[in-house]
């Protein structure tokens, strides 16, 4: 595990398959960095009418099969349980950043996932067979997704954990969550990306600090009151290496779409 550092140019487009709360916070980031966005979800272009008239000139929305063929770059922040519904012919070729994680409360169980067999981004790029995808974006709240971003440099920036299996889809992530304010920390292929998931030391906690208990709907209201805590790269990868691997069990859905 290291901390990836390049500094590339940057994707002119960036697609999103799903606009739910990490999407639209991934759209905002996008387009403050001066890149377009074609935004879509599975209810049609037409529902994505006010947040596409909030992000402004440079997002247009379209069906989840016009977003891959349009961008240079996809996240997919869709609930894992809709996975089957990505567009894989579209995505072919395509780098796809999978922010998902495996909620058996929301998703049902699924035999590979409990047993530890896949990791649930291993089960997506199976589904995408000629698509690179990489784990990515799902370890922090989407409201600190956004408050805790910096310019590249800043002392104060923090880091996001990635996985992939290519190396140059690796590479294209680090320069996409680089312009959208992060550093990266590698941590290795598909098969260690539980390292990020939930029930695991760098998932979500680190970057809210000492949270009260509360239910779903709590937790993300007392979350957009909350500025979010620093975790730098070096704190990132200690806490990735630490983790050990549990059974997939109940915890808070903050990458839900």
């Amino acid at each position: 595990m290291h901390t990836n550092e390049r500094r590339e140019a940057m994707p002119k487009t960036l697609g999103l398959i799903g606009s739910g709360m990490i999407g639209s916070s991934v759209a905002r980031l996008a387009v403050a960095a001066g890149l377009e966005v074609v935004l879509s979800n599975s209810r049609g272009p037409e529902t994505l009418a006010d947040l596409v008239a909030d992000l402004g000139g440079s997002a247009r929305a379209a069906t989840p099969a016009e977003a891959a063929r349009a961008a240079d770059l996809v996240v997919a922040a869709i609930p894992l349980n809709a996975y089957k519904d990505l567009p894989a012919d579209a995505l072919a070729g395509k780098t796809v950043l999978d922010t998902a994680n495996y909620y058996p409360q929301r998703d049902g169980h699924l035999a590979e996932l409990d047993a530890g067999e896949l990791t649930s981004s291993a089960l997506i790029q199976r589904h995408l067979a000629g698509s690179h995808v990489v784990k990515a974006l799902n370890n922090i709240t989407p409201h600190q997704l956004v408050s805790l971003a910096r310019p590249a440099g800043a002392p104060d920036r923090s880091a996001l954990p990635i996985a992939a299996d290519d190396a140059e889809a690796n590479t294209e992530a680090t320069r996409l969550l680089d312009i959208l304010g992060y550093d990266t920390v590698n941590i290795g292929a598909l098969a260690t990306s539980w390292r990020s998931e939930p029930n695991t030391p760098v998932y979500v906690q680190p970057y809210l600090g000492e949270t009260p208990p509360m239910n779903v709907e709590a937790f993300f209201r007392w979350t957009l009151q909350t500025p979010g805590i620093v975790v730098p790269a070096a704190q990132v990868d200690e806490l990735v290496r630490t983790a050990v691997r549990l059974p997939a069990g109940e915890t808070l859905l903050p990458s839900d779409d």
